[in-house]
């Protein structure tokens, strides 16, 4: 069991995952905890949340005195990753160079437990950038020698999410008309965010050295009744159109030509479309609390005073 001045280090701590796990972990009594992200702008937003977080600005893909934070360390929780992006380059950069030198740097401390967030997309049928580093990542990490746990969730929304719902939700507050690809009948399996959380916190005491966890939400939901529930929640009227899923995807792909960082591209839209059914573990049996349902996290999601208000700037 970790002891609540032990320290932890959070790599990719400035993102959806890491601004809620120190929300959690402050939550819960955590008072030594590092983060690092190369994003300042959104690490400002964590500091400001939470003073008392030691928080560094480092590109992990560099060497450089962010190393240094590992000693002493009693984990490390490895969340930095590449989501989206329109070359391969990023991708390569982050997924891949950035964690062999967390891992040479977990090694060169010896910090006693890693704790690495890989993805479902492991186990997709999708092929794109992304999917083929999150695989090779989720490799390293395996190999690497180093005691740790992995944990693949399914597709993640919650508190401060820049980039999926979150964004989804902040667009159908500003457009007359919410575009649907196709028939919308995509079955998802979201899983909310601050569950994740609570799972990362979960292996990190209970320590299962070399398991493997698949998450997935306890609902499976189709895209476009995600869609209608946000939505509900948010108590908007903004009517839901389809569009063939041709024209949608053209679409996508002129949008990238004028923004460097679309909020959804192509790749994932085809990887939205690939008909993934992932089995997930038992949350309540493994992880010792119940899984939240969809629309409860909805509720949560955009019903908090603070943090329902905050939308972090798109890393990618």
């Amino acid at each position: 069991m970790l002891e609540k001045t032990d320290r932890i280090v959070i790599t990719g701590a400035a993102g959806l995952v890491g601004q809620n796990l120190v929300t959690l972990l402050g939550d819960e009594g955590y008072r030594n905890l590092v983060a690092i992200d190369k994003h300042a702008g959104n690490l400002a937003t964590l500091h400001g949340l939470h003073p008392e977080v030691r928080c560094v600005v480092a590109d992990l893909a560099e060497s450089g005195d962010w190393a240094r934070n590992f000693d002493g360390a009693a984990v490390v929780v490895q969340l930095h990753a590449q989501i989206a992006g329109l070359t391969g380059e990023p991708f390569q950069r982050n997924n891949i160079t950035a964690t062999r030198r967390v891992l040479d740097a977990v090694r060169d401390a010896k910090v006693p437990f890693l704790v690495h967030a890989s993805s479902s997309v492991v186990k997709s049928v999708a092929d794109d950038d992304y999917t083929r580093t999150k695989k090779e990542q989720e490799r390293m990490v395996a190999q690497s020698g180093i005691r740790c746990c992995i944990l693949r969730p399914t597709l993640m929304f919650g508190w401060f999410d820049p980039k999926h719902l979150g964004w989804l939700a902040r667009f159908m507050e500003r457009v007359p008309v919410f575009p649907i690809p196709g028939h919308g009948r995509y079955m998802r399996q979201p899983l909310y965010n601050r569950d994740f959380c609570r799972a990362i916190l979960s292996v990190m005491n209970s320590q299962p050295v070399g398991a493997a966890y698949d998450l997935t939400g306890p609902d499976r939901v189709d895209y476009i009744d995600m869609i209608r529930t946000i939505r509900d929640v948010k108590r908007l009227r903004t009517p839901i159109v389809r569009i063939p899923y041709g024209l949608f995807s053209a679409l996508l792909k002129i949008y990238a030509l004028f923004s460097p960082k679309p909020p959804f591209t192509a790749d994932q839209l085809k990887a939205l479309t690939a008909g993934d059914d992932f089995q997930g573990v038992d949350i309540q049996a493994v992880f010792g609390f119940p899984p939240t349902p969809f629309r409860k996290a909805v509720e949560e999601t955009f019903g908090h005073p603070v943090y329902s208000t905050i939308a972090l700037e798109s890393p990618h």
